[in-house]
């Protein structure tokens, strides 16, 4: 019996894609991309006084097209190319027809496909890297901060955890959509900058809400496990909500928002992994821990109280990315960690607590440390290079306004 006609392979559609799962990898970019161009550039314009709207919303505009520039110029395949060293690839532009029309390095679909899914996670990490440093940054020095956190961060961190040449993909660590790569590094990266620009002076802190009202990572769950997502960022607006009322005499728009992103970004790395009991657990922990850190610690760590960080970016992507990580090593399921990775030693991703539960107790605690040596492995390559690059520019133009220019507002220049 013959194939239909539309089915049959030919030079524009070879043998090896689906092309159902290239329609849909093409869908969820999409959708990733919206968040950005325009969701936050509009979210952050809005959220200033209008004399620094256009600022802020430069900010996010700008970095989405630098970092697309970037990815195909040589980002891609330094972060999924061919290995240069252990944690990072060569360097290579990922623009001739003869690359982009070949076979992804995992899936069905093209590298085309892959290089434009990808581009996306890597340009909205500088845009919630953005939202750390509103209201005060110079333009100019975030002109240069963009392209040089990228490449010597963002790259770093991409291929060793995801590249399957990378260290610490060979080790086995398990991040599904993002959890250390962009939200445990945006947020880390984006506090760390925030140390060195300085705070805004008190008449812009006026204008700046405390305000988190966005979902970065949304698309990339359409593309994996809904159903957890939903029901992680459900519990865990619920458990704000509550710990609102029971502490602060009542609920808030404003904290269901804080519950709402912070269960998203904790489910992020692993979405499509565990089940969905574990994802309600998840959000429980990921509606509380982040609320007890902005609502007790924040006033209490001096180190917390000194950077200026408008969006919350510390708590809601740092600590609760870093929660998904380790609840990750806890709740991952083997046999859809096996239909994920679809490896052949796909027995390594292993949950500590399903390695209790089959007498593989040795093999859970060392993905326990691969896990923790992944979050450690983020933390002090997002804090040490965002400081370089900080250090340097602020050798060549003035991280922060000045306070005249803070006060009557200004253009992207």
């Amino acid at each position: 019996m013959e194939l239909p006609s539309n089915l049959l392979s030919d030079e524009a559609s070879p043998e090896w894609m689906n092309k159902g799962d290239n329609a849909w990898q093409l869908t969820a970019a999409t959708l990733v991309g919206l968040q950005s161009i325009p969701g936050l550039v509009i979210l952050y314009g809005s959220m200033v006084k209008k004399k620094r709207a256009i600022n802020s919303a430069f900010m996010a505009f700008y970095a989405f097209a630098m970092v697309l520039v970037c990815w195909v110029g040589w980002g891609f395949r330094m972060s999924f190319g061919d290995k240069l060293v252990f944690c990072l690839g060569k360097p290579a532009v990922a623009l001739d027809e003869k690359f982009l029309l070949g076979r992804a390095f995992l899936g069905y679909f093209p590298t085309a496909t892959m290089v434009f899914f990808q581009s996306v996670f890597a340009a909205i990490t500088l845009v919630l890297i953005a939202g750390a440093l509103l209201g005060r940054m110079n333009f100019r020095a975030w002109i240069m901060f963009v392209p040089l956190w990228f490449t010597f961060s963002y790259t770093i961190a991409a291929f060793s955890i995801w590249c399957p040449e990378g260290w610490l993909a060979k080790l086995g660590v398990t991040d599904f959509a993002g959890g250390f790569v962009i939200l445990l590094s945006a947020g880390v990266a984006g506090f760390t900058a925030a140390y060195w620009v300085d705070p805004r002076s008190r008449i812009a802190l006026d204008g700046v809400e405390w305000v988190q009202c966005w979902s970065p990572i949304c698309g990339q769950h359409y593309f994996s496990s809904g159903h957890n997502s939903h029901a992680c960022t459900a519990t865990s607006l619920l458990t704000w909500l509550l710990l609102d009322s029971f502490f602060l005499g009542k609920p808030s728009a404003l904290g269901s928002i804080q519950g709402m992103i912070t269960g998203l970004v904790c489910i992020t790395p692993t979405a499509g992994v565990a089940q969905c009991w574990a994802a309600i657990l998840m959000g429980i922990i990921s509606g509380s821990v982040p609320w007890y850190t902005i609502m007790v610690l924040h006033k209490k760590v001096k180190l917390l109280k000194l950077v200026d960080d408008p969006m919350a970016i510390f708590h809601t992507h740092a600590i609760a990315g870093g929660l998904g990580g380790i609840l990750t090593n806890f709740f991952a399921v083997p046999k859809l960690c096996r239909l994920f990775y679809m490896v052949p030693d796909w027995e390594k991703y292993l949950g500590l607590a399903y390695g209790l539960q089959n007498d593989r107790t040795t093999a859970g605690f060392k993905q326990t440390g691969i896990q923790l040596a992944a979050m450690l492995f983020a933390i002090i390559l997002n804090i040490v290079m965002t400081s370089i690059i900080c250090w340097f520019i602020g050798l060549l133009v003035p991280l922060r306004l000045s306070d005249q220019e803070l006060k009557i507002g200004d253009d992207p220049w």
